[in-house]
């Protein structure tokens, strides 16, 4: 059991025994008394530019006992959750500092009732950091109660500027994510293979030509809404023999006169959803789900993708910081099998610096 539902506002989709990939089915029902032990809430929004406080997703009822869900953006920065059943109470207070920017945000609570352990983490889309605040033991979250804040418009809060609210049966990881889809052909010294073949102690060609090893292989299942959302990137742009698609995160190399006119730099990453613009690159809808892929290299190495240069997964130095280790999809990796990625093989353009530079491109 993975993904349960999820909404955007307009689409509304639950299934208690796990979404299925396409399905035309109406929502399944949910007997009163079933209960999730344990699970991942996710919500994704943008922050009030004028700091207004926003309910970003709230339920409550009285019958057949009282039990209450709140998840609220703070005027003077900082996200608060409350959660209630009964005469018992859980809070807490992540804080954030607001940084004038209208970014996508990431907010998901884990709980793990039987465990009794629950966390609140903030990750911005643009960034690799990860703030966590640790909860008193959970709750185990009435499943029908779910089921109505994802399908129920009349019967929940939600802010206006949520993008997606999904909900998973396990506890989701945090940090850094994978973004090739499985069909994405990768260079290696046997010729392309699918990137959803390929796994720790292959090696895969670099765009230096040098042939490393695949250190870990990671995949990840996720709702293909939001910051999700997969973007195909058309051939031949990029330098690409064939189309192929990609999360919205997943960083592309840029070069050319331009780049090293403007940013001093022979080359820069800029993530595929920058370079939307209908021709070379644009969002694709399917299936309900898409898994990801990507591999970590010795070196934050550059690896090429359908002979497009692409960025393998930057792990920074997430060996040094157990907490945020545990939280990821690494959390299984020996950490003395992991790099270090002390920075980006090249300089990571801010939203306006790679907005500016597809524009100019488009031009």
């Amino acid at each position: 059991m993975a993904w349960l539902g999820f909404t955007d506002g307009t689409e509304n989709h639950f299934d208690p025994d796990g979404l299925a990939q396409c399905s035309t089915e109406a929502p399944k029902p949910v007997h009163p008394d079933r209960l999730l032990p344990r699970g991942s809430l996710m919500v994704e929004t943008r922050l009030s530019p004028d700091a207004r406080p926003q309910t970003l997703l709230a339920f409550n009822r009285t019958y057949p006992w009282a039990c209450c869900f709140s998840l609220q953006a703070l005027p003077q920065g900082g996200f608060t959750l409350i959660e209630s059943q009964g005469e018992t109470v859980r809070h807490a207070t992540l804080p954030h500092q607001p940084e004038g920017r209208l970014d996508i945000i990431r907010l998901t609570y884990s709980w793990d009732a039987p465990g009794k352990w629950g966390r609140l983490a903030l990750e911005r889309t643009e960034t690799d950091k990860v703030h966590m605040v640790a909860l008193k033991p959970p709750h185990p979250m009435p499943l029908a109660d779910l089921k109505t804040m994802l399908t129920d418009a009349q019967q929940r809060d939600m802010d206006p500027d949520v993008a997606v609210v999904a909900l998973s049966g396990q506890i989701e990881p945090l940090g850094p994510m994978p973004g090739l889809t499985g069909q994405t052909p990768v260079a290696t010294p046997q010729g392309f293979v699918a990137a959803g073949h390929l796994k720790r102690g292959d090696r895969v060609i670099t765009e230096g030509g040098n042939a490393v090893p695949v250190l870990q292989a990671v995949a990840r299942k996720v709702p293909a809404h939001g910051s999700f959302r997969p973007v195909r990137l058309r051939a031949p742009y990029f330098g690409l023999r064939c189309d192929i698609t990609v999360a919205p995160h997943q960083r592309l190399v840029l070069r050319g006169s331009d780049v090293e006119y403007t940013f001093g730099r022979e080359a820069v990453l800029v993530p595929a959803r920058h370079l939307i613009d209908g021709v070379s690159a644009f969002h694709v809808d399917g299936p309900r789900l898409v898994t990801y892929h990507q591999m970590v290299l010795p070196a934050h190495e550059v690896l090429l993708a359908a002979g497009a240069p692409l960025e393998s997964l930057y792990i920074g130095r997430l060996r040094r910081k157990p907490a945020e280790l545990a939280a990821s999809l690494l959390a299984e990796a020996q950490r003395d099998h992991l790099p270090e990625h002390p920075c980006p093989v090249w300089p990571v353009l801010q939203p306006f610096e790679a907005i500016t530079l597809a524009m100019g491109r488009a031009a």
